[in-house]
């Protein structure tokens, strides 16, 4: 997408395979906005083309058509010319602009990518993610071939009850079929949340969050996330601790790794379930309000519990990556999430607290996992299995008087939970190979 005069126009440019030299193609722009009702400054971000079942590509573009979000589709048998469909792919009235849309099919159940220009086998769904607000949200469907339509499986008319990729700061998503490992994974811009006057001391400023595998539920209503296999292959240093107890108020320091750089494997395993708190419906509306409320020093029923990283000597600064399980009704609702309001001493910081509520079967499922990945200002985790991610920016002043931090298991609930496995390791840096006069070398 380019932006001439002050308009968006949506335009191709070729390059070559290692993406350093690049051409303008001389018809461009290829896709213009003369559309009825179209806020012309809000029409960008295609989707990855793919082919249909009648040989022609298709593209969705992000767009406000009369104040409604909304995804239109392209057809063209060249990929140059564009033609426009007259119905919208979707469109939802619950928001407006809709940027860096995604498209893509998957199958319930299956950790298998799919290509969008093969043929998607019976029982397939598909999923539409939309960026806006800071937000990235998907919506999961059917896509009907004949009437070149996505039809969701449920409508929610306020966004604010949309699924979100992830509950922190990770925005403009996009996805990609790997053909060689046979599966779908995700990236996403993570801005910074220091000040601007930081960032141009650092002469830098934001980051691409860590790869992800991303594939649907067995229940076909929820997206699950895993950063990628290759990044195991950074590990070192394993610690492994086995049928720890942490009771009402317990802190156990994990020791022996390096605590900046980290990746921490832990389950939780309440004792009882007796004493999870009702839940309040209307909490679905702004969890971050409920972190803030039920913060990681709240005692509860069955939490608050979790890990509390990047701590100083005297705990002055911490973020707490953390659990707390509701009843509602027959079913339980966990709340997840990643506090930075105590991350830092540094003025001028945005530290909200992260979270994010997700279904849970405590019943037979009974243990909570989580996983996180820390590379010193970059926190993600990924509670049960991936069901919820939460990608956190933190800048303790710890790290720059002295490099040390703490990490720790705790609860702080009245019901005793149990850690029957927790694995950590010491992250080494990743080797990034570049072109330079013409050879790879290790950046």
């Amino acid at each position: 997408m380019r932006l001439l005069d002050r308009l968006s126009h949506n335009s191709i440019w070729c390059s070559d395979p290692y993406l350093r030299e690049w051409a303008k193609v001389g018809s461009n722009p290829v896709i213009q906005h003369v559309i009825p009702g179209l806020n012309s400054s809000h029409f960008r971000d295609p989707t990855t083309g793919w082919i249909g079942p009648d040989g022609l590509w298709r593209i969705a573009v992000g767009a406000e058509v009369n104040g409604i979000g909304t995804a239109l589709l392209y057809k063209s048998e060249d990929f140059m010319s564009w033609t426009r469909i007259e119905r919208p792919l979707y469109s939802n009235n619950a928001l407006n602009m809709w940027e860096c849309l995604d498209f893509f099919a998957v199958v319930p159940g299956s950790n298998n990518g799919l290509d969008m220009s093969s043929e998607i086998p019976s029982g397939a769904k598909h999923v539409l993610k939309v960026s806006i607000n800071s937000c990235d949200m998907y919506i999961v469907g059917v896509y009907d071939l004949k009437r070149d339509e996505f039809v969701p499986d449920t409508v929610q008319d306020d966004n604010r009850l949309w699924t979100r990729i992830d509950y922190g700061t990770f925005y403009a998503s996009k996805s990609f079929f790997d053909s060689k490992h046979g599966r779908r994974v995700i990236w996403a811009w993570s801005n910074e949340t220091d000040s601007y006057s930081d960032d141009i001391a650092k002469g830098w400023a934001g980051i691409h969050s860590i790869p992800r595998t991303i594939w649907l539920d067995g229940d076909g209503k929820q997206l699950i996330q895993w950063p990628v296999e290759e990044i195991e292959s950074l590990r070192i240093n394993e610690i492994n601790h086995q049928g720890l107890e942490l009771k009402k108020g317990d802190l156990f320091e994990i020791k022996g790794i390096d605590t900046i750089q980290a990746d921490i494997e832990i389950d939780f395993e309440p004792t009882s379930i007796d004493d999870a708190e009702p839940f309040d419906p209307s909490w679905l509306f702004d969890p971050r309000k409920q972190c803030r409320e039920a913060d990681a020093s709240v005692h509860g029923g069955i939490g608050p519990f979790g890990l509390v990283i990047l701590a100083s000597d005297n705990m002055e600064e911490h973020t707490a990556v953390h659990f707390r399980v509701y009843k509602s009704e027959q079913k339980y609702i966990i709340l997840m999430c990643s506090d930075l309001r105590r991350s830092s001493l540094r003025p001028g910081l945005y530290t909200p607290a992260y979270g994010g509520f997700f279904e849970f079967d405590l019943e037979n499922e009974k243990r909570i996992s989580l996983r996180t990945l820390i590379d010193r200002s970059a926190v993600e985790s990924f509670g049960s299995g991936g069901r919820i991610c939460i990608t956190a920016r933190v800048y303790p002043v710890a790290l720059v008087d002295n490099g040390a931090t703490h990490m720790y298991a705790f609860n702080n609930g009245s019901t005793t939970v149990g850690v029957p496995q927790l694995r950590a390791w010491s992250m080494k840096r990743a080797q990034v190979n570049v072109m330079k006069g013409g050879s790879v070398i290790d950046a």
